[in-house]
C-alpha cells in the first residue's frame, strides 16, 4: 500500500453505551480515531461482483491496520455513514485493512 493513495480523511466510530447525571443510559456512536484511506465507490462490474458475496456492498475502504477494528464500527466519509460489512486483513500481515462498506441511510 503505498501512503500517496490515502488521500482521504475518515473517521471511524463505535456506538457505546454511556450513564447521564440521573444513572439513565445513553448510547450513541462516539469517534474512536480518524485517519487517512481510500475510499473507492464500487460501480459496475465490481459493484455486481461484490453483490455476489455481500448484498448491497456500495465502496471499498482502504485503510492502515487496526487491531481494535470490529465490523460492529462505522465509516464516516465527507458526510456520509458507511456501515461495515466486512474486513479483510489483507495478506494476514497486519498492514493493510479492506473494508467493504455500505452506504446507511
Amino acid at each position: 500500500m503505498k501512503a500517496g493513495d490515502l488521500d482521504q480523511r475518515v473517521t471511524v466510530e463505535r456506538y457505546t453505551s454511556t450513564e447521564d447525571e440521573l444513572g439513565q443510559p445513553i448510547q450513541s456512536w462516539a469517534p474512536l480515531f480518524t485517519c487517512w484511506a481510500a475510499v473507492e465507490p464500487l460501480t459496475g462490474r465490481e459493484f455486481i461482483a461484490a453483490q455476489a458475496a455481500q448484498s448491497e456492498v456500495t465502496a471499498r475502504i482502504r485503510m492502515r491496520f487496526r487491531p481494535w477494528m470490529t465490523a460492529e464500527d462505522r465509516v464516516i466519509h465527507n458526510g456520509k455513514i458507511y456501515g461495515i460489512e466486512s474486513m479483510v486483513d489483507v495478506r494476514s500481515d497486519h498492514r493493510e485493512l479492506v473494508l467493504m462498506c455500505k452506504a446507511v441511510a
